[in-house]
């Protein structure tokens, strides 16, 4: 049974996790801008309360993004170093599908739309369905304006979660009319990245530890720009 370390700071939540013989342990926190100084303590709080050794761990998982860029630095380096001293493979997890994966096990039979606030009047978004643990994308996960937002056509009911809900009435009124209650309480989290990077070891998609990258899905050079302005 593989034990597996997931990391997360890709927005002002700040979590860890730890599959274990089938169990997951996690700590989860609130904590905007202090991700540098809490993530490894908490790491190795977490595995001591498992009593887990780090050279036990078989992989290291981690929030690749899209979120905040400081943020998906800080995890995507940190997942890096821990695989490096640990010789270990690394499982890169797309926060909107943890996201989206959390939803649907908190609302049942909808299809789910996640959303994070990209600041600047945008949001990262995507569109998902998600069958028997499987992740679908229905819309690849995009940067854009609110008012850019689409939902493709089905049948079933909707659901919104994430920051992004904070830019609700930004939204075409046709896709407001289809939301409905958007729940901005769901945050990308360790334990939620857990079972899609479990699928990932599974389907043989680690990688080495120089191959991680963050996922922007903005352009750097623009977002400098736009923030110096």
């Amino acid at each position: 049974m593989s034990r597996i370390l997931a990391l997360d700071t890709s927005t002002d939540a700040c979590s860890v996790a730890l599959w274990s013989h089938g169990e997951v342990i996690e700590d989860f926190r609130i904590e905007p801008r202090r991700h540098t100084h809490l993530l490894l303590p908490m790491v190795e709080q977490l595995l001591a309360q498992a009593g887990v050794a780090m050279r036990e761990l078989d992989a290291i998982a981690f929030g690749r993004g899209p979120g905040s860029f400081a943020g998906i630095r800080i995890a995507t380096g940190a997942a890096q170093g821990l695989a490096l001293a640990l010789d270990c493979p690394l499982l890169p997890v797309s926060t909107l599908e943890a996201m989206a994966l959390d939803a649907a096990q908190r609302y049942p039979d909808r299809v789910v739309l996640t959303a994070l606030d990209a600041r600047m009047d945008e949001v990262y978004w995507a569109a998902y369905r998600v069958q028997a643990g499987e992740v679908l994308a229905l819309v690849p996960e995009r940067v854009a304006h609110p008012g850019d937002v689409s939902l493709p056509e089905t049948q079933e009911t909707w659901q919104a979660v994430g920051s992004g809900g904070v830019y609700f009435t930004q939204l075409p009124e046709t896709v407001q009319a289809r939301l409905g209650v958007w729940d901005q309480g769901i945050w990308p989290r360790a334990s939620q990245m857990l079972p899609l990077a479990l699928q990932a070891l599974e389907r043989g998609q680690a990688i080495a530890a120089d191959a991680a990258q963050p996922v922007y899905l903005r352009d750097e050079v623009a977002w400098k720009k736009k923030d110096q302005q």
